[in-house]
């Protein structure tokens, strides 16, 4: 499925060259400092893109990433940029087809690893820690269950994969060998507090975070800068509150949804990825929007 009424699978911008389509989003040039990124309805599971679109997904994640990025802005500066979509793309039509799904970000230098904060033993981490009792290196109490809070947020980076690639954890030593110890060390910090602040917000609004991702880059003076997109029902695990229950995996406001799902198939987990029914498609939709309610409203 291609785009329709309610869908934008695919952004299509004339006036600036494309630099990048992406799992998810399409980014284009701009000038020598900026870049345009468009956040489509695609949706990728098991690093592959579903075939099929999830209308408005976009301009949820757009909205989210955009109210963390203000909320931890005195804590560590972000990509985006106060250039106006009107000056970078005055074509009306252009502008209408991702209005409230673009943002003008800042050109700076990605760095090769993704941050990635655990707070609950789930996904990965679970079956990490049945086949070693650890997580990613990282050694936990013996005695815990599926979904169970950790004791502590734990910091677990992997590399940062190509479209159709799977990322591949890595240990802190490794990122030291990536972006250096400043940077590392940096790096890890203000993740964990992040995470440690939105969990506490969520939670009062009765959503778990059970886990996220950041990516960052580095501006001309060498400093961290939060890029990509902060907390958002695709890089997090959203679970409502008042379903948790350890010992089981609870519902999701995210893709994980679409996870379970597919885990029903008889699908290899390689492209192309199956269309989805419309059912799913609908509930996966509803809990994008429900989440972004819950949180920034």
């Amino acid at each position: 499925m291609k785009n329709s009424p309610s869908a934008l699978f695919e952004s299509s911008i004339t006036s600036l060259p494309l630099l990048q389509r992406g799992k998810v989003r399409d980014i284009y040039d701009i000038d020598n400092q900026h870049m345009l990124i468009v956040t489509t309805d695609r949706l990728s599971a098991f690093d592959v893109v579903m075939p099929t679109p999830i209308p408005g997904k976009g301009r949820v994640l757009t909205e989210v990433a955009n109210f963390w990025f203000d909320f931890f802005k005195d804590l560590i500066p972000n990509h985006l940029s106060t250039m106006n979509l009107k000056d970078v793309l005055p074509d009306d039509k252009e502008r209408a087809q991702v209005q409230g799904r673009a943002i003008i970000v800042k050109k700076l230098r990605a760095l090769p690893v993704e941050a990635i904060v655990r707070g609950y033993l789930i996904g990965s981490g679970w079956k990490d820690y049945q086949q070693t009792s650890a997580v990613c290196g990282i050694t936990l109490r013996a005695g815990l269950e599926l979904a169970d809070q950790l004791p502590h947020a734990i910091y677990t980076p992997s590399t940062k994969a190509d479209v159709g690639a799977h990322d591949v954890n890595i240990d802190f030593n490794r990122t030291v060998e990536l972006i250096g110890q400043k940077h590392a060390e940096q790096m890890r910090e203000v993740s964990i507090e992040i995470y440690t602040r939105a969990a506490e917000y969520a939670l009062e609004r009765g959503i778990i975070i059970a886990d996220t991702k950041f990516e960052f880059g580095l501006d001309e003076s060498d400093n961290l800068v939060l890029i990509d997109e902060v907390l958002t029902p695709d890089s997090s695990r959203f679970w409502p509150a008042n379903q948790y229950q350890p010992g089981s995996s609870p519902p999701s406001y995210d893709k994980q949804y679409v996870r379970d799902y597919l885990e029903t198939l008889e699908w290899d987990k390689t492209p192309p990825g199956p269309e989805l029914p419309e059912d799913v498609i609908h509930n996966t939709a509803e809990k994008y929007l429900e989440a972004q309610k819950l949180l920034t409203k």
